[in-house]
């Protein structure tokens, strides 16, 4: 173990971020020093020593890609970096975006949290990876032999990178179609420079392209290439275009204009933000926001607003406010559903809790003007005397996906879906058609980033075990397995 006395002298510490008034006037991350990684290493030897010897580490059944996480504690205590970005690649290529972009149901499973704010499992993990970049500890692993398989990898985001980099290692000939300008799916296009900028994911890229993991971008697989094709073309098939059916809300006034899409503001928004030219930007400026939905996606779209100049912000969600802690009904280990505060929500905008809107209003050029709304009870149905009107001149929709997209390679491939609409799968994650894998969103439905890597390294493992007849890759975790956290 680390500091057997760590977690009595040490108190939790966490990185800094910028001051507000500074980071919203740009487009850089919101730690200074050059990134999160390096604003926290002279803190987090300390940290990572507050680890216990605690028997059985419940961290690891938190974190769905089954980190070690007291071993790469106690690496970092020993000042051994490169020991712990070993361990920590050992479980999950690429935290670099777990250490940024995770919700850390590793914390809330973490022992000391019983009584105590619990380790800061997260801040270690990306300080490591940060690290270990700037030292030279990440390289190319290129596979010793190839085997003369071929594998086409279908969506770039987490999952569909994940399991493009475990069979590439394992020597398989990898193609990663795209059907956007650039790789990385929603961590290039979802995610904003603020939570993560794109340099983390183009670094990692460029080591799988050194690899032998081939990308082909602008490829809308089902139109440019079909399903037949790409059985004909591969040994077997990936599906990990993740959940990108965006959910809606049908109500009057649904065709006013200046109503959007989380996922039609936001790409161009990160576009913008690196510089690219984007005609008809739909943009906040000057403007009376109102984001519906909650959750992640709804605080980019706030920090976005902010960045973009918007004249007010309001952020509506539909569940009643979390409490400050744990719910009786969500114990430890489990990850509570507790009220969280965002770097995004610290710069600004309004919080409305139960509440639903009834109606959009617009003015004579079809415009959207304002939002009918009412509070909601406990079964969310409308509270007498509560409607309200609030202005809008830009809504956008943060209401999460309902699956992935049926017209085009998925219909064409004739796959079997489950009962909600993702592409089925059995516990080897192999579809209902022979030689056709699915991993993440696709077949999971919405969720997280540490599934989605998750699920990418337990399907290549299968696949690799298809194609070969035996692995040495990690073993699959079951898709039905939710140990803490959905």
């Amino acid at each position: 173990m680390a500091d057997p006395k760590g977690f009595l002298k040490e108190g939790r510490q966490v990185a800094t971020r910028r001051p507000v008034d500074e980071r919203v006037t740009d487009w850089k991350e919101v730690y200074p020093d050059g990134g999160i990684g390096r604003t926290l290493l002279p803190i987090i030897v300390k940290q990572a020593g507050r680890c216990m010897d605690c028997g059985i580490p419940f961290c690891h059944q938190g974190c769905p890609l089954g980190n070690i996480i007291p071993e790469w504690n106690d690496l970092v205590w020993r000042n051994d970096w490169e020991g712990a970005i070993e361990r920590l690649h050992a479980t999950n290529n690429f935290p670099e975006f777990t250490g940024r972009l995770c919700p850390a149901p590793c914390e809330t499973a973490c022992v000391l949290g019983i009584n105590q704010d619990p380790v800061t499992i997260k801040n270690v993990e990306v300080s490591i990876i940060d690290k270990a970049w700037e030292s030279g500890f990440v390289r190319p692993q290129p596979p010793e032999w190839l085997s003369g398989k071929t594998v086409a990898v279908i969506g770039s985001g987490p999952a569909g990178l994940a399991a493009a980099q475990q069979l590439t290692r394992a020597g398989h000939t990898v193609a990663v179609y795209e059907r956007a300008d650039r790789i990385g799916g929603l961590l290039r296009y979802g995610i904003p420079e603020f939570k993560m900028e794109k340099a983390h994911v183009d670094r990692r890229l460029d080591q799988m392209k050194r690899e032998g993991t081939v990308f082909r971008t602008g490829v809308n697989v089902g139109e440019d290439l079909t399903g037949a094709q790409l059985r004909e073309r591969y040994d077997a098939v990936v599906l990990a275009m993740g959940s990108t059916v965006a959910r809606d809300l049908p109500v009057p006034g649904r065709e006013l204009k200046g109503i959007h899409q989380a996922m039609e503001f936001l790409p161009q928004a990160n576009r913008a933000a690196v510089g690219d030219t984007v005609d008809g930007q739909i943009m906040a400026t000057d403007k009376n926001v109102v984001i519906i939905g909650g959750g992640d996606t709804g605080a980019d779209c706030l920090g976005t607003s902010i960045r973009h100049g918007a004249k007010s912000i309001t952020q509506l969600e539909i569940m009643p406010r979390p409490t400050e802690d744990r719910p009786d009904g969500q114990p430890w280990p489990t990850y509570p559903m507790t009220y969280r505060v965002s770097s995004a929500h610290e710069e600004g905008g309004e919080r409305v809790y139960a509440t639903s809107t009834v109606e959009f209003l617009g003015d004579a050029d079809g415009n959207v003007r304002a939002l009918k709304v009412t509070e909601v009870d406990s079964k969310f149905q409308p509270v007498e005397g509560t409607e309200r009107e609030i202005m809008a001149e830009l809504v956008l929709f943060a209401m999460g996906f309902v699956g992935p997209e049926k017209p085009g390679v998925i219909e064409q491939l004739g796959v079997e879906l489950d009962e909600r609409g993702n592409v089925k799968r059995d516990l080897d994650y192999a579809s209902s058609v022979d030689g056709v894998y699915v991993a993440g969103d696709a077949g999971r439905g919405q969720s997280l980033i540490v599934w989605a890597i998750a699920e990418g390294r337990s399907a290549a493992a299968a696949v690799d075990k298809y194609l070969t007849g035996s692995t040495t890759l990690p073993a699959p975790i079951p898709p039905t397995a939710r140990p803490l956290m959905a």
